[in-house]
């Protein structure tokens, strides 16, 4: 697995970087599979001291991984990620496993039961969709998307980016800011 680090306003000590890497370089022996892992480290000064925060991406066998912890040092980030990392991945190796493995069923003559009662081979998962909405996308550019989802008080907000000319999401991050996501076709 190909692990980068880096820090956003700070700088990360070559024996932080090599612990960050090592240990979750070791993740791979989870869910094997994973190609890459990205590490980013920044810190914050609160009034009551300065608190670290790491953030771990992971991504193989499309999946997405990901986490955000903090602590007082990097080090302790790291460890509490990685704990939080292991969880999750064995959460996902456990999806996986119950996804492909198939449960041995007792086979019923199928003359002697209705067909309306026969199980299926593939069942198709029920979805519940309990609202519908419907909009107009209108084109503008991502400011005016942000400044348009804070109005609405929403989470994310749908528009057709004027610079693209495709259709995009702008939403709102655990850390306050904002993201941008642009659809190709």
């Amino acid at each position: 697995m190909e692990v980068t680090v880096s820090g956003r306003h700070t700088t990360v000590s070559e024996t932080l970087r090599q612990q960050a890497v090592d240990k979750i370089g070791r993740l791979d022996r989870y869910l094997s599979g994973m190609d890459w892992a990205e590490v980013h480290f920044w810190e914050e000064n609160p009034r009551s001291g300065k608190i670290e925060f790491c953030e771990v991406t992971m991504e193989g066998h499309g999946h997405h991984i990901r986490t955000k912890v903090s602590a007082p040092d990097g080090f302790t980030a790291i460890d509490l990620a990685v704990d939080k990392l292991e969880r999750q991945l064995r959460k996902l190796k456990t999806r996986i496993k119950n996804r492909t493995h198939k449960r041995e069923r007792v086979q019923i003559e199928p003359d002697l039961v209705p067909e309306s009662l026969l199980p299926d081979e593939h069942p198709e998962p029920v979805y519940n969709i309990v609202k519908t909405k419907r909009f107009d996308i209108t084109s503008m550019d991502a400011e005016s998307a942000a400044l348009q989802m804070d109005l609405l008080n929403h989470d994310f907000y749908v528009f057709v980016n004027s610079e693209t000319e495709k259709a995009a999401v702008v939403y709102r991050r655990d850390d306050g800011d904002v993201g941008l996501i642009d659809m190709d076709q």
